[in-house]
């Protein structure tokens, strides 16, 4: 079985944990479709990285994606909570029970605005919990609640992307993409 991933990029996104999710997601052979909020293929992420989306956000809107992962970054997370199509597809995919998953700032900023934590245990970057309500913070590198995913920032995201693989595809496929990093 194929499964397919949406990775959101905006400007200022934070670079290692774009980089990381894609690369692992592809390295276990899901469908990624790395896409631009911004109305523009080239994206600056916070330190300087220039990538190249595979198209836009709003080209995929109508599309199934059996997850869809959010990267951090102040600025990219702000980018991200305030494109409101993407704040309609996270609860789409939220309320189908598909996976979704945010990582650093994202989850205290862009799941937090999308009403999508209510009642769960989550974590986001520690400095970013000050913004959560109705949920419980968790003090974990990765924590999972049903079918949300989220973790806590750069030096959780190789963590963070294998239990992305984990949750889709099974503990074997994690630990053979494991192998391979």
């Amino acid at each position: 079985m194929t499964f397919r991933a949406l990775i959101t990029l905006a400007e200022g996104i934070d670079d290692l944990q774009s980089v990381t999710l894609i690369d692992v997601l592809r390295r276990a052979d899901i469908e990624v479709v790395a896409a631009s909020i911004e109305g523009r293929r080239m994206l600056t992420c916070a330190r300087g990285t220039r990538l190249t989306a595979d198209g836009m956000l709003v080209d995929v809107l109508a599309q199934h994606f059996d997850l869809i992962v959010l990267p951090g970054g102040d600025v990219g997370s702000q980018h991200l909570a305030a494109h409101q199509p993407l704040q309609q597809l996270l609860k789409d995919q939220s309320s189908a029970g598909r996976l979704f998953a945010a990582i650093a700032e994202s989850p205290a900023v862009v799941l937090q605005a999308a009403g999508v934590l209510r009642q769960r245990r989550m974590t986001c970057l520690p400095n970013a919990s000050h913004q959560l309500s109705g949920c419980t913070f968790v003090d974990q590198p990765v924590v999972v609640d049903g079918n949300c995913i989220t973790s806590q920032g750069s030096s959780a995201a190789l963590e963070f992307a294998l239990m992305l693989v984990e949750q889709l595809g099974g503990k074997a496929l994690r630990a053979k993409v494991a192998g391979g990093v």
